[in-house]
């Protein structure tokens, strides 16, 4: 249930002033403010607005911005340019490609979460604003600062909420703490239910956070602790906020309440992704493993326990699986936690690094460093107290070319170092010194080479993280000494040709996410090899980029890849690969690269045969397909029986879409009648098709297929269509009017854009039933 629930009044308020004629400044710029205290769900009834489909229709230009402290009206403005937007972080330049991104245009900008009352930036901000775009403009602002709406002089059209009733709070309480349960359990414990709810004091957050809480309690006994708890008692007004999710901590294990508080060292607003989070924690050696028992499923389990009691918003769910794969955290639940760790998380700019770490030094234990333009790194000895650090975090706008060898040796005890973006192009080898290292991440530095050999003494090492290192050449060869590595990630590592062969040592490796292997029979080669894979446990996801001179195909058989059962995705990159010195057909060497039947996800790019691997349609688990740059045939996939993505790129051989694709075989053709209910991508949702300079015909193949009677059923599920760059399609399938479709997007397809245009086009009957319609030319 949503937080926003009980404000349809303030949802309908706000809608009508956004779409109203007029404004208040010369150019029709209207500046609307939410305020409110944390917990009432200004952000969510934003949220509702901003995507609400009559607003979305209204406005040529929708932005929204996280602002948070300070207000960065730089930051801001880039949001505004979106793809304009300009490196340069010169102010005046900066807002000139803002007014140029917005000129002309009625926009709707969104203010999310602000903080800072600075008026000379917002009235920097505010003047090219209004200035620019078309009549009728609006901005909308969240804040729980009045300060904010008066420096924006805007409190005549302020929408201030305030406490929810206890109605609408009960309902929230009710639907999370008796969800999935018997109609009749309520009732049970309705008295204690309602003595809870009037403690949330019309807080949305509060009602559900608790609602969570009780929902796993079964007996009075627990809801009359809860209820009774001491922790009601204390009166400062920030606990009157924090109370719930205090609540709701206090009843963690000990080890997720560590996952938590850990949290708390990163910004507000942080953009966490699951993967990423899970591997911090596990360098923290917060996951205390029974058995045998996996430690990356036990932070799997952490995660989503912290995610259902609502420790995390702004949910980022895969497209398909509809797994969680990133979120952020409240700032109010941040601020509770920040509450809870005693100091032992600290984030501070460069400039106060002297006076708080001396007060703190021995106490902080994970510290985050933000630096701004051009600001070098404090001194060395400014950290000489931080000796029980386990965690630096390096924020930098500015060009952090290399780390002084002495800042490194202050830190003995640090677990997780994290220098990403901070253009880094030279890693001192005095790393290796710092014994208890096992999280590194060195990603985005596009101007690092090397690494140094020393970092091959980091023997407890679990995660180095080094994706989108443009320069990087090559690895240290004795990397088979890190013998703890779980995690390699080097994807955009665009001039590393090949990852060296120590690496097959590494018994507890279970992720690569972008693997360069060398096609030759050579055991003296440093590279690592094909065949080299059968030795290790990889799990998740695994892209193979195929090097070299296949002489032949048992070379390829070696990598025995229908071992490993517990790799998810799969994708091969045969663009560099030769066979037999000569430029032949990839489809030999495809053939004895078969993947376990449990693969999920399949990517296939530059491959060269006319025909598609002989094991591709016995994968039924099959969910995402993605095929790149292929010279032969559409594969028939339309009988695979689980397939929800499909996408096909620069196929360029390709003219027709037809029965084959569907999986039609002649044989069936010969006896449709005797099969009434035949389903063809039955669980397809999402297709995209581009760049396919021949394709001209799509059409469903099948004589006896009728769109209007026809007990076949094609893509019955298909939700999203997209298509680019097909100049010489012509027609939609038919089957189109039958399918659920609710996008439809058609890019630089000049004859098809044509013959889809509203009312008059002659495709336009197939895709009329479909809400949301974009066609660019």
């Amino acid at each position: 249930m949503s937080e926003v629930f009980g404000r349809e009044k303030e949802k309908d308020i706000l809608i009508t002033k956004l779409l109203s004629d007029g404004g208040k400044d010369q150019r029709g710029l209207l500046i609307i403010p939410i305020l409110g205290m944390g917990g009432m769900g200004k952000t969510t009834l934003a949220q509702l607005v901003y995507n609400d489909s009559k607003v979305k229709a209204h406005f040529e230009k929708r932005v929204w911005v996280c602002v948070s402290d300070p207000f960065d009206e730089i930051k801001i403005a880039k949001s505004i340019s979106g793809d304009g937007a300009p490196s340069s972080n010169e102010l005046d330049y900066v807002l000139q490609c803002m007014s140029r991104s917005i000129e002309g245009k009625r926009f709707l900008l969104v203010l999310d979460d602000v903080w800072g009352h600075d008026s000379e930036k917002w009235e920097r901000l505010r003047a090219p604003l209004i200035q620019s775009g078309a009549h009728g403009n609006r901005i909308l602002v969240t804040t729980r600062k009045h300060e904010v709406v008066d420096m924006m002089r805007a409190t005549s059209d302020m929408i201030s909420l305030g406490e929810l009733g206890e109605g609408y709070c009960l309902s929230i309480f009710n639907h999370m703490a008796f969800a999935d349960k018997e109609v009749g359990e309520s009732k049970a414990f309705e008295d204690i239910s309602k003595k809870i709810v009037e403690k949330c004091k019309g807080l949305p957050l509060a009602a559900k956070a608790l609602g969570s809480l009780m929902h796993n309690k079964r007996t009075r006994r627990e809801w009359l602790g809860v209820l009774n708890s001491k922790i009601w008692d204390q009166e400062e007004v920030e606990q009157k906020v924090f109370q719930p999710l205090l609540l709701s901590y206090y009843d963690l294990d000990p080890s997720i309440k560590c996952c938590i508080l850990y949290c708390a060292s990163f910004p507000k607003d942080f953009e966490f992704e699951r993967e990423y989070l899970i591997n911090i924690w596990m360098a923290q050696d917060y996951f205390n493993s029974k058995g045998n028992k996996d430690k990356g499923e036990i932070g799997e389990a952490f995660f989503d326990n912290l995610v259902a009691r609502s420790f995390f918003q702004d949910l980022v769910k895969d497209s398909v699986s509809g797994k969680i794969i990133g979120c952020k955290m409240h700032d109010i639940v941040h601020d509770s936690v920040q509450s809870l760790t005693k100091n032992e998380c600290l984030i501070i700019d460069a400039e106060g690094v002297g006076n708080e770490i001396e007060v703190l030094g021995e106490k902080v234990r994970h510290l985050t460093l933000r630096l701004r333009l051009d600001e070098p790194l404090p001194p060395s000895k400014a950290y000489y107290n931080c000796k029980n650090l386990r965690t630096l975090k390096i924020i930098c706008s500015s060009i952090l070319t290399t780390i002084d060898s002495n800042f490194i040796l202050q830190l003995k005890c640090l677990r997780t170092l994290h220098l990403s973006n901070n253009g880094i192009s030279e890693v001192p080898k005095e790393i290796g010194e710092l014994i208890y290292l096992r999280h590194i991440d060195l990603s985005r530095n596009g101007g690092l080479k090397i690494l140094p050999d020393s970092i091959c003494e980091l023997y407890n090492l679990y995660t180095l993280r080094l994706f989108g290192c443009l320069s990087l050449e090559k690895l240290p060869d004795n990397m088979g000494k890190l013998i703890s590595l779980k995690q390699l990630y080097v994807y955009g590592c665009a001039k590393l040709e090949y990852l060296p062969k120590g690496i097959r040592r590494l018994k507890k490796l279970k992720t690569i996410d972008v693997c360069a292997v060398v096609c030759v029979n050579d055991e003296d080669r440093v590279a690592l090899q094909l065949g080299d894979l059968r030795v290790l446990n990889l799990q998740g996801r695994l892209h193979i980029i195929l090097k070299g001179n296949v002489k032949d195909e048992n070379e390829l058989e070696k990598a025995q890849l229908w071992h490993m059962k517990q790799l998810f995705h799969l994708g091969i990159n045969c663009e560099v690969v030769q066979y037999n010195q000569k430029a032949r057909s990839t489809v030999e060497f495809l053939n004895v690269l078969r993947p376990h039947e449990n693969l999920e996800s399949l990517y296939i790019s530059y491959h060269s045969g006319a025909t598609y691997p002989n094991w591709m349609m016995s994968l039924h688990n099959l969910r995402i397909i993605s095929l790149f740059e292929w010279s032969g045939c559409l594969p028939p996939l339309g009988r695979l029986p689980y397939l929800e993505k499909l996408s096909i790129s620069r196929m360029h051989k390709v003219q027709r879409v037809g029965g084959e694709f569907w999986g039609l075989w002649t044989k069936m053709k010969r006896h449709l009648d005797h099969h009434h209910h035949l389903h063809f991508f039955p669980k397809l949702k999402k297709l995209a098709v581009g760049y396919m300079s021949a394709l001209e015909e799509w059409e469903v193949g099948m004589e006896r297929w009728n769109k209007e009677d026809s007990e076949m059923s094609i893509m019955p599920c298909l939700s999203s269509l997209n298509i680019s760059r097909c100049p010489l399609l012509k027609t939609l399938p038919d089957f189109l009017c039958k399918t659920p479709l609710q996008e439809l997007f058609i890019f630089e397809c000049q004859t098809l854009s044509k013959r889809c245009e509203c009312g008059s086009g002659e495709e336009w009957p197939k895709i009329s039933h479909i809400p949301n319609i974009k066609i660019l030319s």
